[in-house]
């Protein structure tokens, strides 16, 4: 994977990062197996004054906002896991967020060295592993970076994984996702992800609220999933999502509004269940 020299590639550059690298592009075939293989550490000191300062730019930027607006679940999350805005989380060590989320659901943000094909990051999920990105976007893109970053990975994704529904449910997703080798069920899958823990909308007490990470870590999606008249949120049906085909080089037009995180995990134990039943089916023929 190449990296921008903002994004402390350096940070990346060295054995221990090529090796996992190296182990995730070969997931799957004889002999890679083991998602551990992957992990490399978070090589902390790296970090520079401006990466901190973008982190808590970032931080300032979209908590004001999310405290209104996001899902008490991510919020609760959040102050679970004591995420802060005066410092990049750390990933090791005992003041960690996972020393904190490991005690509350047993999963686990592991830092990789950058993009880990499907079946790798599959593997990871099935495991209550979430693979991270260690590195930052510089302060010149702090508004938007297309490939992920710490924060978007950290802030927008890890909060929601400290309650214990959500966290079934990703589990389940990562089994069914790796058991499966059907294109039908990998792209439906792919939009299951994408219109929940991407971009997914949350009805609580009445209001629509947001937890999907790619809304949460982003100030203009957010502000536009809640307020454009040119969004379509349709109640969730499980069936009705993987089927809805998504774009993402813009905003999202059509977004799925959640009753309950109980209707995300049991949809998802049904459906991972109608695949296990379709390998079970292929194996006896």
């Amino acid at each position: 994977m190449m990296m921008n020299q903002s994004l402390n590639d350096a940070m990346l550059d060295d054995g221990e990062a090529r090796e996992a690298q190296s182990y995730a592009d070969n997931f799957g075939e004889s002999g890679f197996d083991d998602p551990s293989r992957m992990y490399i550490s978070q090589k902390y000191d790296g970090y520079t004054e401006e990466n901190q300062a973008t982190w808590t730019a970032l931080y300032d930027q979209q908590m004001g906002y999310l405290s209104e607006h996001a899902s008490d679940v991510y919020l609760d999350g959040a102050r679970a896991i004591k995420l802060v805005r005066d410092q990049i989380p750390h990933l090791e060590g005992e003041k960690s967020i996972n020393t904190y989320l490991g005690e509350l659901t047993g999963w686990q943000s592991r830092p990789v060295p950058g993009y880990l094909p499907a079946k790798a990051f599959f593997a990871c999920l099935s495991q209550r592993d979430f693979p991270t990105t260690i590195v930052i976007r510089p302060m010149e893109s702090i508004k938007y970076l297309p490939e992920p970053d710490i924060f978007h990975d950290i802030f927008g994704h890890v909060p929601l994984h400290a309650d214990p529904v959500f966290a079934d449910f990703l589990q389940t997703y990562g089994k069914a996702s790796l058991l499966t080798d059907d294109p039908y069920h990998t792209e439906r899958l792919s939009r299951l992800f994408w219109f929940t823990v991407e971009f997914g909308l949350i009805r609580e007490q009445g209001e629509l609220k947001l937890y999907g990470s790619g809304l949460i870590s982003s100030p203009g999606e957010s502000r536009h999933a809640l307020d454009s008249a040119d969004v379509e949120r349709r109640p969730f049906d499980l069936d009705a999502v993987c089927e809805t085909p998504f774009e993402i080089d813009h905003y999202q037009p059509i977004l799925y509004v959640l009753d309950s995180f109980e209707q995300l995990r049991d949809g998802m134990n049904d459906y991972a269940q109608r695949i296990l039943e379709g390998v079970g089916n292929e194996k006896s023929g």
